[in-house]
């Protein structure tokens, strides 16, 4: 099965109230998922709404994520291997941000074979403006 997921997260404040959005689409089914928390920052929403979408899926699939945050898809596919390696440290030694996260969004998508597609923010991609439209919704 091949799924395609579109996710966002928003914040106002930074740390502050935040949500997070999901859209995802397999053949002619489709799903809108959205959520959010009190006190959080733009980019545990963004990792959020990858987790939680794909948490939704019942099986291993091929999924094709579409993110406008960079750093949740150069986590997963630059930077991972090496935060695991120094110990769930950066380069300069500094403690990983987010690594209970970056722990459960590895584990979620095991099993599953991923590609990954940076799209540009607000740039009018129609799904993409959809998943920002549910991440503004999921704010508390």
């Amino acid at each position: 099965m091949n799924v395609v997921l579109y996710t966002d997260g928003a914040c106002s404040g930074n740390p502050g109230p935040g949500g997070w959005g999901a859209v995802l689409m397999s053949g002619k089914h489709r799903k809108e998922l959205y959520g959010g928390e009190r006190e959080t920052t733009n980019n545990r929403m963004e990792m959020m709404a990858v987790i939680r979408a794909v948490e939704e899926l019942k099986r291993g699939c091929s999924i094709d994520i579409h993110t406008d945050s960079k750093y949740v898809m150069k986590g997963m596919t630059e930077w991972l291997e090496a935060w695991k390696k120094r110990g769930w440290r950066t380069a300069s030694k500094q403690p990983v941000k987010n690594v209970d996260l970056w722990q459960r969004l590895e584990q979620v998508l095991s099993g599953h074979e991923v590609n990954w597609f940076w799209v540009k923010g607000h740039s009018g991609v129609l799904e993409n403006e959809r998943a920002d439209e549910l991440a503004r919704r999921g704010i508390p």
